[in-house]
């Protein structure tokens, strides 16, 4: 299935921890194969990194904060003019494909 989600959309989080959940931010990346998408500022991991030496650089040791992915279906676009988290519809016009918020009608593509 399409992945509808685009990076640089603005989501809102219906689902998954609680903490995270009614949270907004910006997707940094979209993973369509496994159905996944990178938010900004959510879903907060941290790794611990060891000292690696690789082509003469040395990567310093130390904790790593990285936004690990979520599913696309714990995330809802949210529509620049009504500001609602919102569904998506495609509205095809002249051979290109547009998307629509489902509450007001307005493209979402301008």
């Amino acid at each position: 299935m399409k992945v509808k989600i685009r990076k640089g959309d603005l989501v809102e989080i219906i689902s998954g921890e609680l903490e995270e959940k009614g949270k907004r931010g910006e997707v940094i990346r979209v993973i369509p194969d496994e159905n996944r998408i990178v938010v900004q500022g959510i879903n907060v991991r941290t790794k611990h990194q060891r000292q690696v030496q690789s082509r003469g650089r040395t990567l310093s040791p130390g904790l790593v904060k990285f936004e690990a992915p979520i599913p696309v279906a714990n995330a809802m676009k949210v529509c620049p003019k009504c500001n609602k988290p919102t569904r998506i519809a495609i509205q095809r016009e002249s051979g290109k494909i547009q998307r629509v918020c489902k509450h007001c009608k307005s493209l979402m593509d301008e």
